[in-house]
């Protein structure tokens, strides 16, 4: 039986009409997507079967997100970013998740070659910004994408750093604990709650009312435009930065095998001529570059960027944080007030971890200063001129100008929040 060209133009009408009302249908309901990996989104696996299964197993939790406020706190390693993160881990209503793009990197790059290829830098990015927007929407299932080995039954023991999220150790996804464990140290969480069960995660991720995540894998906050734009999501990037001399100072004492040559100058005053001058200059590149699209104010930043000093921070950390928590639109939490008394004013035994946060803040932030040989603050202030003038950091002239804490190497700054 033969159909006329008007039975068959009305039949594709008809199909598509039907196409687009279930398209309509399926996108209304909810932000939450099936986490399929493919190469569009620039995920690793490709394994269909593993992407079925995704979706047949991971529910949907369809929420209301304009009463959601997603936090990023974009940061350089030894920035003083876990100082930061436990300002909102601290938050009774902040679901607080420390570095997960660790296993995106750690997953794309094995053995961390530290790739510099554009093709590379990219797909690790794209994949990054998908693993971002999956967490935002409370989805924990899509880390089993870069988990390994792969979570059986949604739980993992795999989780990098999981005792640094309150969240993660507190009940309802730590139901081993009793009111004396309610202040857990990181390392007693993964000891008494066990294996972490992604669902349990998941549903506590969407009782909370904001979600917090920290990261020093994202170099420069315009590779985050595409998730500030993203009408689903309502996202604030709290740039912290910190004087470059501070950082290279505190990266040389706790990475010593990868500092070593530093290390070597810093003891010896002859300069390795193998020194590797990019794990300085790139810190300043990305402060520069991510700076720089801060403060010109693009429309697309417009009230979701803040830049932080650490310094600033470090010197008034109750003013600083309100600021934060001001820009953030969230009410302060009586728990982070306690915490920020209890955790800026350590001695030096008071931070028994590297990446510990109990300690007297201002102290620390000046530390550097006795660390560094003048030879090397001279070398990085030649190196990262730009930025040291672009963030208001002080050069110093001689070593008895660096010594003298009475001279303060931090110009008086205000850095206005976007609004």
């Amino acid at each position: 039986m033969q159909c006329s060209w008007k039975a068959v133009l009305l039949l594709a009408l008809a199909s598509i009409a039907i196409q687009y009302t279930a398209i309509r249908t399926f996108t209304a309901k909810s932000f939450h997507s099936c986490p399929i990996p493919n190469p569009v989104n620039c995920s690793l696996s490709q394994d269909t079967d593993v992407a079925d299964r995704l979706c047949d197993e991971n529910p949907t939790f369809p929420y209301n997100l304009s009463r959601k406020t997603h936090v990023l706190i974009l940061a350089t390693t030894r920035s003083g970013s876990s100082f930061v993160g436990q300002l909102f881990n601290q938050h009774f209503d902040v679901f607080y998740l420390f570095e997960p793009l660790y296993h995106v990197q750690y997953t794309l790059i094995p053995k961390l070659t530290q790739s510099k290829s554009t093709t590379d830098r990219r797909g690790k990015l794209g994949a990054s910004r998908d693993l971002l927007r999956s967490l935002y929407d409370c989805d924990l299932y899509f880390l089993e994408n870069y988990i390994k080995p792969q979570p059986v039954n949604h739980t993992t023991d795999r989780l990098f750093r999981r005792g640094a999220s309150k969240a993660l150790c507190s009940p309802p996804v730590c139901e081993s604990l009793g009111a004396v464990d309610l202040h857990l140290e990181e390392g007693d969480c993964v000891k008494k709650c066990g294996t972490l069960n992604l669902t349990l995660a998941t549903e506590s991720c969407r009782e909370h009312g904001h979600v917090a995540i920290k990261t020093v894998r994202v170099p420069e906050v315009s590779d985050l435009r595409a998730l500030v734009e993203d009408p689903r999501l309502n996202l604030k990037v709290i740039q912290l930065v910190r004087d470059p001399r501070g950082i290279l100072a505190s990266r040389s004492e706790t990475f010593r095998d990868t500092y070593r040559l530093w290390r070597i100058w810093d003891g010896t005053g002859r300069k390795p001529y193998n020194l590797d001058v990019t794990q300085l200059t790139t810190v300043c590149e990305d402060f520069w570059n991510s700076v720089s699209t801060g403060l010109n104010r693009p429309p697309w930043l417009k009230g979701k960027y803040m830049l932080v000093r650490y310094e600033d921070l470090a010197r008034n950390p109750m003013k600083k944080t309100e600021e934060i928590y001001d820009f953030l639109g969230i009410p302060m939490d009586s728990n982070v007030e306690r915490w920020i008394q209890n955790n800026t004013r350590g001695d030096r035994s008071s931070s028994k971890h590297k990446y510990g946060t109990v300690r007297n803040s201002a102290a620390t932030a000046e530390k550097w200063r006795f660390r560094l040989s003048y030879e090397i603050v001279a070398f990085t202030q030649h190196a990262c001129q730009q930025v040291l003038a672009q963030l208001g950091y002080k050069t110093a002239a001689s070593e008895e100008e660096l010594k003298n804490l009475s001279i303060s190497l931090v110009e008086e700054r205000d850095f206005l929040p976007f609004s």
